[in-house]
């Protein structure tokens, strides 16, 4: 009698199930082979090339050319529109028929009018749907549209995926046909595949070889060419699945996921279209998977699709009634979490969460930002502020020197405002739903035993994607398998609940959560975060002069809608791919025309506001030239006033020049000392005759850097940069007197960096101005290279202090640890300073971002000049200005962070007839910031503003108005009135406490 032999060879049952399934090897006769029946060749395909995205009802109507399979288009960033008619065959009644479509481009059917489906091959959707096996229709002719777009899942990146776009590329209909689908063999393929898995992810494991042996009986039982023999088979795999875990196992709370970047390696108009593409394939798998849950953010996002595809929109807000389609995050954007500032990063979740409140009658209650370079340690107060108390992200796993050491913990802010933080420990927002995504979720989980629960984010993301079927097949076959994670289809609120309801053992992690990657999008793109910083100040002046002649002027009305548009431009550009640099040419010129219309528009606004206020009539002749002060201190300064203005003598800066070359100025507060090639020999804070620069060295010594990065070439520069130090020497003009005996003085003179990159620099001292201002341009056109400006200064101290959002932190300037090496390039805001008791040196700037303060020598980072995935990416013109300002005493004392507000809001000239000074607002305690002067989102006589403690104190301050106050109260950030905390007024205004650090928003009532 014959007994089957039992076979015990590991690798030869494994491989034998492999070559089973696989798409390479025998498909002649294993199962892949029979995964598509009889193919059918379509009636007829055209085609329409267009330059430009064009609408449907507008392709529909234009000429199609006949085409074929095998035909290119193009070039890159151009769209094709196929018009695809078919017939399907009469033997084919009931059974499944797809349209299989294969290109490198991105496609989107079309069908009855409407967008059906995503066609993305490297996003594994390459067939649509024609009929099903529950549906027999009796319509077997169809003709469908198919919107091709030239480019592919990631741009079309010229020999790498971060490369600059190749704009000659050609994009090839690859497959266009009809094909009979056999959904049994795809069942019973993806049971092959999740036992394939199980068995070389569990290698030597009892639960491996179990299901090694299962995958081999059901090879043994299954004939491919046999469909009646695909049940016996199934039933051993679900017999195996259906072993359950027990009650301790880890719990992943599946989500379906599709990140999209606004705009990375395409332009902002390609997003608009990857959202289509994207949702309406979501949408169509909702409708077979009641089950299936997904979850998005950007409220952009959902704007352009409500803007653009209506009826798509009108689907998704009926998915998210059902509770399957789920909208998270509360921002406009996914916003860099670094580099946009306080009143920014309230604005992203103003604008987002009061959209979402709008469009679906709900908040958001988890802020999500998965992929952005870092986070502000003030991010866990605003979000609070913002009805948030979650967070969810994965970046930090990126680290290059350090692991995080938590997965689910609370983080602290800065002001000591906790929010329950959770990093999905699959290390991916992008997960496909195979084994192994599975097991990291448990083995890289560094909070075994105190979180018991984790996210699992699967589908295609960046360039959209999104979930599959066969994804949530896999998913399904596993909810409860012994030695596999449990799995539940869940959405974020279930998650945090779950995570909420069992916190007693998790730790807490204090501070910024700093990415040890990426560092160089502090600096890359110049333009951009110029651009930036100098909109947030527009924007800011043009909100509070608005206020102002709103409440002096009866007949002025304040431009709400404008300032929304301006301000939502703002918040696109400040999306975690544009700001901080990283993005392709066509992004940049997108970006920097968005900034050019906030400019001129808000310039618009800012002058008819004034006009508005200098037209107040008054008693006597008043003067024909006003000067709007937009911060709430009073500021002396030297401005530029026209030739026949009588001027204000503020003081005088004597120069004198030495027979070696070196110049010397004065102001009564510094003297400066400045050699031929412009560097610093000497800076005196005079009322202590104290030296500011290091003995021997020179201050403000431009360096030049090699900056060839491991891979990311716009994000990231490497540690190793730092021994590449040139300093930049070469004399073009020598230092000369340009303005003397006035109240300001200059001394101008130019350097070459290289045979095509040069240096004009105006160092300008004012009267009665405490800090010595750096006026820069820079020709620029280098390669992979790195331009900073340091400091060597007389100060001593283990800490530096950087501005963020709403206040400031200290990072160390030593590299004791790896934690403090791998800060060797961080960012700030407005200002840096190091101090030691007594005495400290603040460099403060107009436009940058990215610093480095190493023992004694403060560095501010300039330009970068990257190849990728912009070849042009920072080449050109510059101008910006930075300024040293030696101080006695605490930093906070000597008024730094008051004085960076003034280098970066300067006075504003205007005609206008002003019959003496008045001030809307002050506050007596120079701790306390009024950053925000803004007419309230829902009451047109109702002002917001809005608050901060600077110092890093408690402090109790009277904020004073001279507007006519009715009434006020306190406010969350999304501007709802919070009547538990009563407001405290007294004869001079109204008293305001604050903890360090703390933001407060007031709402003013005005008469």
């Amino acid at each position: 009698m014959y007994h089957q032999p039992v076979l015990k060879n590991r690798r030869t049952l494994l491989e034998r199930a492999e070559k089973f399934i696989s798409d390479i090897y025998f498909t002649d006769c294993n199962l892949r082979g029979r995964l598509f029946g009889d193919i059918h060749p379509l009636e007829s395909i055209s085609v329409l090339l267009s330059e430009k995205r064009i609408l449907y009802s507008e392709a529909i109507q234009l000429n199609f050319q006949p085409c074929k399979v095998g035909d290119t288009f193009g070039p890159t960033w151009w769209t094709c529109w196929f018009k695809v008619v078919l017939k399907i065959p009469e033997a084919w009644r009931g059974k499944e028929v797809h349209l299989r479509w294969e290109s490198d481009g991105e496609g989107m059917v079309w069908r009855d009018q409407q967008p059906v489906q995503g066609l993305t091959k490297e996003g594994e959707k390459t067939s649509y749907v024609l009929t099903d096996l529950h549906v027999l229709i009796s319509i077997f002719s169809i003709t469908l549209y198919v919107e091709l777009a030239c480019n592919g899942l990631f741009g079309a990146g010229k020999g790498s995926m971060i490369a600059a776009p190749d704009p000659n590329r050609k994009f090839t209909l690859q497959k266009a046909e009809l094909v009979v689908f056999n959904r049994d063999v795809r069942e019973l393929l993806t049971d092959f595949e999740m036992l394939v898995d199980i068995v070389k992810i569990l290698e030597g494991e009892q639960r491996g070889f179990q299901a090694l042996f299962t995958a081999n009986e059901m090879v043994n039982l299954c004939d491919p060419a046999n469909p009646s023999s695909f049940a016996a088979a199934r039933s051993l795999a679900q017999k195996f699945f259906a072993q359950k875990n027990g009650e301790s196992q880890h719990v992943v709370h599946a989500m379906g996921h599709c990140h999209i970047d606004s705009a990375w390696l395409w332009p902002y108009e390609e997003t608009i279209r990857k959202c289509a593409r994207s949702w309406v394939t979501v949408i169509k798998l909702m409708e077979n998977n009641p089950e299936f849950v997904f979850t998005c953010s950007q409220a952009q996002q959902f704007q352009w699709v409500k803007s653009w595809y209506p009826n798509l929109f009108s689907e998704i807000k009926q998915f998210v009634q059902k509770g399957q389609f789920i909208p998270v995050g509360g921002t406009w954007v996914e916003m860099d979490g670094n580099l946009p500032s306080g009143e920014s990063m309230v604005r992203q979740f103003l604008h987002g969460q009061n959209f979402f409140k709008d469009e679906f009658a709900h908040y958001c209650k988890e802020f999500w930002l998965p992929d952005t370079f870092g986070y502000s340690a003030q991010l866990p107060q605003i979000m609070k502020g913002c009805g948030i108390s979650r967070f969810l992200t994965q970046k930090i796993s990126w680290n290059l020197v350090n692991t995080f050491p938590h997965n689910t913990f609370f983080w602290e802010g800065v002001d000591g405002t906790h929010v329950l933080t959770h990093f999905p420990p699959g290390n991916s927002y992008e997960m496909k739903g195979k084994v192994e995504d599975l097991i990291n979720t448990v083995k890289n989980n560094k909070d075994k035993g105190r979180a018991n629960h984790s996210g699992f984010l699967f589908g295609f993301g960046d360039g959209g994607g999104g979930p599959t079927q066969l994804m949530l097949d896999r998913l399904q076959r596993v909810r409860d398998t012994d030695c596999l994670p449990k799995v539940q289809m869940s959405s974020p609120d279930v998650l945090f609940s779950q995570l909420e309801s069992d916190s007693s053992l998790l730790c807490t992690w204090v501070g910024e959560l700093f990415l040890e990657l990426h560092n160089g999008t502090y600096t890359t793109q110049a333009k951009i975060k110029l651009g930036n910083r100098q909109c947030e100040a527009l924007l800011h002046d043009v909100e509070v002069a608005s206020c102002l002649a709103l409440c002096k002027t009866d007949s002025f009305k304040y431009p709400a809608c404008k300032l929304q548009e301006l301000w939502r431009l703002l918040l696109l550009n400040q999306f975690h791919d544009v700001i901080p640099g990283s993005c392709i040419e066509m992004v940049v010129e997108d970006a920097l025309k968005y900034y050019d219309e906030i400019r001129t528009t808000g310039s618009r606004l800012l002058l008819a506001a004034c006009d508005s206020l200098g037209s107040t009539p008054g008693k006597g002749a008043g003067s024909s030239m006003a000067v709007l002060n937009t911060l709430p201190w009073e500021r002396t300064e030297v401005i530029s006033l026209p030739a026949d203005d009588p001027q204000t003598r503020l003081g005088w800066v004597p120069f004198v020049i030495q027979v070696d070359g070196t110049i010397m100025m004065e102001n009564g507060l510094l003297k400066a000392t400045i050699d031929q090639t412009g560097r610093l020999m000497s800076l005196l804070l005079l009322q202590t005759n104290r030296e500011t620069i290091f003995e021997g060295c020179l201050g403000n010594q431009f360096t030049l850097f090699d900056d060839v990065p491991l891979y990311w070439d716009a994000w990231d520069v490497m540690d190793y940069h730092l021994q590449t130090r040139k300093p930049v020497i070469e004399v073009i003009e020598p230092a000369k007197v340009v303005r003397s005996g006035t109240h300001q003085g200059s001394v101008s003179f130019s350097l070459r960096i290289s045979g095509k990159s040069t240096i004009r620099q105006e160092i300008v001292l004012d009267a009665c101005c405490p800090y010595v201002k750096f006026n820069t341009q820079v020709d620029w056109e280098e390669s992979h290279k790195f331009l900073k400006v340091e400091f060597p200064v007389q100060v001593r101290s283990p800490n530096a202090t950087y501005e963020i959002q709403f206040g400031h932190l200290q990072r160390p300037t030593h590299r004791n640890t790896s934690w403090d090496w791998a800060r060797f390039e961080v960012w700030g805001h407005k200002w840096a300073d190091l101090s030691e008791h007594g005495f400290g040196v603040a460099l403060l700037n107009d436009s940058k971002y990215g610093y480095s303060i190493h023992e004694n020598i403060m560095t501010l980072s300039l330009l970068r000049a990257p190849k990728a995935p912009d070849v042009n990416a920072d080449m050109g013109h510059h101008n910006f200005t930075y300024a040293l300002m030696p101080h006695t005493g605490p930093f906070q004392d000597a008024l730094v962070i008051q004085y960076a507000y003034n280098l970066n809001f300067p006075l504003h000239v205007f005609h206008g007839v002003i019959s003496e000074p008045w001030s809307a607002f002050s506050v007596n305690s120079p701790a306390v910031i009024l950053e925000t002067v803004k007419q309230a989102e829902s009451r047109e006589n109702a002002l917001l503003i809005r608050l901060y403690e600077s110092h890093g104190s408690s402090v109790t301050t009277t904020l004073s108005t001279s507007l006519p106050l009715h009434k006020a109260w306190h406010c969350d950030l999304l501007e709802r009135p919070d009547s538990i905390i009563p407001v405290s007024k007294t004869t001079s205004g109204i008293s305001l406490t604050f903890k360090p650090f703390q933001i407060r928003s007031l709402l003013l009532i005005i008469k």
